[in-house]
């Protein structure tokens, strides 16, 4: 088995930027921090760098039993493994972010200081099949959990979004456009909670994710499947986006969309290919690994595009990225519905889904999630990093076009 950090330093090839002790230590010491979705890949990965820094509690809200068995004993062997008297009270909840009589009784209980809001349905093929309870999960239970977190005194949301929330061509994309959108409205409403969100492509190794899966067909010798030779996304480690999510919870002052540096996007096949080689196997041009001359030939085959899928992604909208006083953070000024319009938007949207109107649903998300002030959706830009006060400017990037807006059709 190869050593995680030794692939991902392979398939990345770059450095990852180490975390600003000073940020870390704000956001987090001392605090009593709820992290929604605490069972997922990334909901784990930010329990394990939270608790690392002491915060006083760490409430684990999940609406798997077994995800949250699971994170919860890692985080107590690890509070066993502490020394001294400085163990980070761990509480599990059990339950859904949809449940507005639950989310309540536990800020009102725990005083919660800040929220890591990473609880989401997010394959892009099952929410395509699976419309509603994308809807219900990733919107109205945003929703539910940002209200209750102005009710109740929190200081700090942070929302984790993606990459696929830009220009979105599938239900998942759209429904966490729309949950960024909620938590701006809020803001623009004059919220006491400092709502953010936070942006990033692929976590490398998270569940249902390329790596585990192409792993796993080269030890059945294969064929490896790549939906298309030039898909491409951006990719990080699970480590690097728990670390960069916290610390742009430290930054913001409300309403930013946060956009991690994703540095290039990768090609899925040459990550196949990479992965291939690293395992001491070789590609195969060949369906079958008998049919040529290698020993180890491993078969690449190419699927096409799923539903919802589109063939690259991009990390903003808007013309004008800003820098931030972090280098791996930047800051995208994103248009949205004010919360007049929002809110009449999300009405139909709930009506819509106690209907089971699967069409109507659709449509309206659509409209929720498509922005811009002269009415059109926007087309793809190139966008253009400019100078904070604090930082100096940095080269132009520009993220990958999109070549798929199935809202555009």
């Amino acid at each position: 088995m190869i050593d995680n950090q030794h692939l991902f330093k392979s398939l990345l090839d770059r450095d990852v930027v180490p975390p600003d002790e000073n940020l870390m230590r704000t956001a987090i010491r001392g605090k009593a921090i709820m992290v929604s979705g605490a069972g997922g890949s990334v909901g784990m990965e930010l329990c394990r760098q939270l608790q690392s820094w002491k915060p006083a509690t760490l409430i684990l809200f999940e609406n798997s039993e077994y995800a949250l068995h699971t994170i919860e004993n890692i985080l107590l062997a690890r509070n066993g493994a502490a020394a001294g008297n400085s163990c980070t009270t761990i509480v599990p909840v059990l339950g859904s972010i949809q449940d507005a009589d639950l989310v309540n009784r536990v800020l009102a209980i725990h005083h919660v200081d800040t929220i890591y809001h990473a609880a989401a349905y997010k394959h892009v093929p099952m929410l395509e099949e699976n419309v509603i309870t994308g809807v219900r999960n990733n919107v109205f239970g945003t929703l539910t959990l940002a209200l209750a977190a102005e009710e109740h005194g929190v200081g700090q949301f942070i929302l984790i979004s993606t990459d696929k929330a830009v220009r979105p061509a599938s239900v998942m994309g759209a429904t966490k456009r729309v949950a960024e959108q909620v938590l701006q409205a809020l803001h623009h409403q004059g919220a006491r909670t400092c709502f953010s969100m936070v942006r990033f492509g692929n976590v490398l190794g998270s569940s249902g994710s390329v790596l585990p899966l192409f792993h796993a067909q080269i030890l059945q010798g294969g064929p490896v499947t790549v939906t298309h030779p030039d898909a491409s996304r951006f990719f990080m480690t699970a480590c690097e986006a728990a670390q960069l999510v916290i610390q742009s919870g430290a930054l913001a002052s409300g309403g930013e969309v946060h956009v991690l540096d994703m540095h290039r996007p990768l090609r899925i096949a040459d990550m196949a290919r990479k992965l291939i080689a690293l395992m001491g196997f070789e590609v195969c041009n060949t369906s079958a690994a008998g049919a040529c001359d290698c020993e180890r030939g491993i078969h690449i085959e190419y699927t096409g595009l799923r539903p919802g899928e589109k063939l690259s992604e991009e990390l903003a909208t808007e013309l004008v990225i800003k820098v931030t006083d972090h280098p791996g953070i930047l800051c995208a000024d994103e248009s949205f519905h004010t919360w007049p319009v929002l809110s009449v938007l999300l009405k139909h949207l709930k009506e819509a889904c106690n209907r089971m109107d699967k069409r109507r649903v659709r449509q309206t998300l659509i409209e929720a999630a498509s922005v811009n002030p002269a009415g059109t959706r926007p087309k793809p830009v190139k966008p253009v990093l400019v100078e904070s006060r604090q930082g100096a400017a940095r080269q132009e990037k520009s993220p990958a076009e999109d070549l798929m807006t199935a809202a555009n059709r």
